[in-house]
């Protein structure tokens, strides 16, 4: 099988971490015996790139011979479905299903494609169409991985004599909601607790495993999420999650003793974190997450190229 993968997120040399985890998936793919080419357009140079990707798109098609493209995010699906010559496999992996303008496009683009992949079930319930799968993107289990807390530490430059809450991801970005997460901590400060907030942001992705290895807790209160990665990366490494209920961290979540879902409130998320922190052990996360081990979720996604190009053989005989 020969496919295309097309998306505007793609590590670069500028931004290494930046759709990392659609990287990770080619290589997945590429390890099953898949054929992939990746088309990537930088978008973050100039929103007007996206426009402009309709041209190395349709050279690329016109030039090659595929058995499907595969587009990540709705605005690369846009651009797949410019043709017709292969069918189209698009991926929504982010809240823009949810939420906002893209929410609209996202579910009119799903109608147009030939099957579509989401991340959860709130995604496919807000999708609303019959081709939508729900597959949730893939952890890799030998980068993220349990090592010696105190070890890290000393790696990181981080105090050893503190309880330590880590912060993944854009602490600027209004929806991940740090400034819940601060008054928190600052909360169990005022308590009494010695408890620091470490902050992992525009770290280089395989240096977030030292962070989950040094930390006590990981903290998530975002008001929307897909399938919030830095999740299953910290259940990988046994760190405790405290998270509101956003996307799939509950159901990744149930039954993993140490982990605890609160509300979208200072108090709650204080709360939960003392529990978490006073408890003072790792959990058994990794046994939980390793449905989602890179090759197995691969091997679904090669099961829904397959029902795609069956589908199209049956409606072209």
């Amino acid at each position: 099988m020969n496919v295309l993968v097309f998306t505007h997120m793609y590590p670069s040399s500028g931004h290494p971490e930046h759709g990392v985890f659609v990287e990770q998936q080619v290589a997945s793919l590429r390890r099953e015996g898949i054929q992939v080419d990746v088309l990537h357009v930088d978008t973050r140079r100039s929103k007007w790139l996206y426009l402009w990707s309709f041209v190395p798109f349709v050279k690329q098609v016109l030039t090659n011979r595929y058995d499907l493209v595969h587009a990540h995010y709705v605005f690369a699906g846009v651009v797949a479905r410019s043709q017709f010559r292969y069918p189209v496999v698009m991926t929504h992996h982010g809240a823009e299903a949810l939420w906002g303008w893209q929410a609209p496009l996202c579910r009119l683009m799903s109608r147009l494609v030939d099957s579509t992949i989401v991340v959860s079930r709130e995604m496919k319930a807000a999708i609303g169409s019959a081709n939508v799968v729900v597959i949730p993107c893939g952890v890799d289990l030998s980068l993220f991985s349990p090592r010696e807390q105190e070890e890290c530490r000393e790696t990181l430059g981080l105090p050893q004599e503190k309880k330590l809450v880590l912060f993944v991801g854009r602490y600027t970005a209004r929806e991940k909601r740090y400034d819940l997460i601060e008054s928190a901590v600052n909360q169990l400060r005022i308590d009494g607790m010695a408890v620091e907030l470490v902050l992992s942001h525009n770290e280089s992705y395989d240096r977030i495993p030292l962070y989950m290895n040094a930390c006590d807790a990981l903290v998530l209160a975002s008001d929307f999420e897909g399938s919030p990665q830095v999740v299953k990366e910290a259940m990988a490494c046994n760190l405790p999650v405290v998270s509101v209920d956003v996307g799939d961290v509950a159901e990744i979540l149930e039954g993993v003793e140490g982990c605890c879902i609160c509300t979208r409130d200072p108090r709650s998320i204080a709360e939960k974190l003392r529990v978490v922190l006073e408890r003072g052990r790792r959990t058994n996360g990794r046994v939980a997450i390793q449905r989602y081990e890179l090759s197995s979720i691969a091997r679904r996604v090669i099961e829904v190229y397959r029902e795609t190009l069956t589908h199209k053989e049956m409606r072209c005989p």
